[in-house]
């Protein structure tokens, strides 16, 4: 969910970027207010989001209505004769606008997760009057003059640390969203916010249509050598539906992932490997490579309007990095780790490629994932095919809850009578260990055509408190795991599993939150600390004592046995120097898009010179993997990828201290897990949460020596 105070401090920027789309039809006619659902009170259960009466033509008038409520709401804040108040003003602002944040929060998440021509039509409509609703707000200069009325009085008003950080962001979202500048420099804000949120949103459609249009077509069974038989079933089944004559291979995670993986056949993983990594670099319709030089130039300028020198500048005043310097260093430090071990690792890739039968001088990408499928079953006897019968997803499922129910003591109920977007949808009411109502959680795990790729986490309603009451969160999982064939259940590789609980632990971050505010509750926390709780999360995956709880062998139900754990465990570095500066590569061409003046260089020409860096593989021509890269185009995480890196070292020293003592029954570990980060989103600062929680600050050799890349 977008919340009241996002839309204020981003014209929802980031709720676009989250946005795909496909061709549009003609627009609904509205209907009559009186039928409108999200007019009206949800009579359903916890007041979960009526999504079997919701139809499109609903949005649009809830929406033009939802603005309308939310500028009466500001109007009467700043017409308020009194005195500015912390209560008056701040508290009013962040209460304000509840109705548009109930109808964005149900636009934006079906939009990622099923999206329609003509819900894309209506995001289209939307997208520009959010963004001058935000900037309507961020600009109000009386409004504004209210805010910094009480936040220079700060120091007197004896606020608790929440309410106190609550007034921090208020300020901060206006500052930094235009409120000090001139009549021309706010017209000019105003312009750039909305060409920005339609860019992106037209980044995310571009991404979409190329996934969904392309399909590799196969019809001698020749070419399918080495592919698993639930590839070749998937396949199959995939061909029926597009009307197709033998297998179809697309590229969506479960089609793609396993082709490359298994598939003989070079020349093909070369042909799927330029259809994946050409999308939005292909000079047509759908490129994204002019969309690219607009949105860095666009960004880079309002940076600049507001103060800062560049784009990072700006993102990474609020972040637990601090700076753009820090996060460069980090970047480059790591790299020094991880570029040593990736040489040998490739160098013993290559050697092994050659001693069967590898011809060339070089690996190729597209060889990488084919070859270290091999090599790992060489050295350590494990593929994904020994496990996956041992991953049944509802096993998976049941096992995350049951992790979950050790460490926090909440438990899962699913209920059938909560509306959903998707037959495919499974509901649970989430309660806590003394039987209190904690929250809805949404599961939704299968691809779809009007699915975005990807995994994630959102929420439909957020938590606060208000007039006394707890309002319990509604939180969405979705990933895009196997379906079930006719032979088969789903049955998830290892990488699917550490995904189903990495978000996972996303929703625990929203679904255990227990502020006051919403715009500071569960996942409203800075980029570099929001993986904290689902890298956690993904922990559990490799330690025994978990992985015993619902690693069962979907025909026998033997739980998996220890000499397979062991080898799970002794090859989670596997590679990890490869995959360590591949995660690298990416967070450094964000920073180089974003953390300079734009330097007006194509695509191919950054790209180069960061893998002159961080890519040991041979420069392709006729791909490239930013007209693609919906986390910073499309999403919330321009200057913000070398995150996830940042998130690893907090995460491999918290769960060593979690491993202390005890493991899943470290109740002290988990009790002040719980406590000082799931509960607190962003109520305080990070790295006063991480000490709270670890009573230290966190060490990076926790994540190196993990890694393999320290002893």
């Amino acid at each position: 969910m977008f919340t009241r105070q996002q839309l204020i401090q981003t014209g929802v920027l980031l709720a676009l970027a989250a946005t795909t789309a496909l061709a549009q039809p003609a627009a609904p006619q509205p209907p009559k207010m009186t039928q409108n659902p999200f007019l009206q009170p949800y009579t359903t259960p916890h007041q979960t989001a009526p999504f079997d009466k919701i139809k499109n033509a609903d949005y649009m008038p809830a929406l033009t209505e939802g603005l309308a409520q939310g500028r009466k709401d500001v109007t009467a804040i700043v017409n308020n004769p009194a005195k500015p108040t912390f209560e008056n003003t701040i508290v009013a602002l962040e209460r304000a606008g509840d109705l548009l944040g109930r109808v964005t929060s149900v636009l934006f998440n079906l939009n990622s997760a099923e999206t329609t021509p003509e819900l894309q039509k209506i995001v289209k409509e939307a997208s520009p009057l959010l963004s001058e609703y935000g900037n309507d707000i961020t600009l109000n200069e009386k409004l504004f003059a209210r805010v910094k009325a009480v936040y220079d009085q700060r120091a007197s008003l004896k606020l608790d640390t929440e309410s106190a950080m609550l007034l921090e962001k208020a300020y901060k979202r206006f500052a930094r969203n235009g409120a000090n500048l001139d009549a021309k420099g706010k017209e000019r804000l105003r312009a750039i916010d909305k060409e920005l949120s339609q860019l992106s949103l037209q980044f995310g459609e571009n991404v979409l249509n190329e996934t969904n249009e392309y399909v590799m077509e196969v019809t001698d069974e020749k070419d399918l050598a080495g592919l698993p038989d639930y590839v070749r079933e998937l396949a199959k089944s995939t061909a029926k539906q597009k009307g197709k004559e033998g297998w179809a291979f697309t590229l969506q995670a479960p089609s793609y992932g396993p082709f490359m993986q298994y598939a003989d056949n070079r020349e093909l993983r070369k042909k799927l490997f330029m259809a994946y990594n050409g999308r939005g670099f292909r000079g047509d319709k759908n490129d994204n490579q002019a969309i690219i030089q607009k949105v860095v130039n666009l960004r880079y300028e309002r940076a600049n309007l507001l103060g800062y020198p560049t784009h990072a500048d700006f993102v990474l005043e609020e972040s637990m990095a601090g700076s753009r310097g820090k996060v460069q260093s980090f970047l480059d430090e790591l790299v020094t780790y991880a570029r040593p071990a990736a040489e040998k690792q490739l160098a013993e890739l290559t050697t092994y490629a050659k001693a069967h039968s590898f011809a060339d001088n070089k690996l190729q990408v597209w060889d990488n994932s084919y070859y270290a499928e091999k090599l790992k079953k060489e050295k350590y006897d494990l593929d994904d095919e020994t496990l996956k019968p041992y991953f049944k997803l509802e096993n998976v499922l049941n096992g995350v809850f049951t992790v979950a129910n050790k460490l926090y003591g909440i438990t899962f109920k699913e209920r059938t009578d909560i509306p959903v977007y998707n037959s495919e949808v499974k509901t649970y009411d989430v309660f806590d260990k003394d039987g209190k109502f904690l929250a809805v959680f949404y599961g939704d795990y299968f691809p779809r055509p009007g699915k975005r790729s990807g995994a994630w986490m959102n929420d439909v309603q957020g938590q606060k408190i208000e007039n006394g009451q707890n309002i319990r969160p509604h939180i969405v999982n979705v990933c895009n795991f196997t379906r079930p064939t006719d032979t088969k259940p789903s049955l998830l590789t290892f990488y699917e599993v550490t995904t189903l609980f990495h978000e996972f632990g996303h929703g625990l971050h929203g679904m255990l939150a227990n502020g006051q505010y919403e715009s500071l509750s569960g996942t409203s926390v800075p980029r570099d600390f929001v993986e904290l709780p689902s890298q956690v999360m993904e922990n559990w995956c490799y330690d025994p004592e978990a992985l015993k709880l619902f690693a069962k062998h979907y025909q026998t139900g033997e739980v998996i046995p220890n000499e397979l754990i062991e080898k799970i465990r002794a090859s989670q570095n596997f590679l990890a120097g490869l995959a360590n500066l591949r995660q690298l590569r990416l967070g450094l061409v964000d920073m180089y898009y974003h953390g300079q003046k734009p330097t007006g260089e194509s695509v191919s020409q950054v790209e180069n010179k960061v893998d002159s860096v961080a890519n040991l593989f041979p420069r392709v021509e006729g791909v490239a993997f930013s007209p693609a890269f919906s986390h910073i185009f499309a999403g919330g995480y321009s200057a913000g990828y070398y995150s996830y890196k940042w998130s690893e070292v907090l995460d491999a020293d918290a769960f060593e201290f979690f491993k202390e003592k005890g493991g899943l029954e470290n109740k002290a570990a988990a009790d002040s897990f719980r406590k000082n980060v799931l509960e607190k989103g962003g109520s305080e600062k990070p790295m006063e949460l991480y000490k709270k929680f670890r009573g230290r600050e966190p060490s990076p050799k926790a994540m190196l020596r993990r890694s393999g890349l320290i002893l």
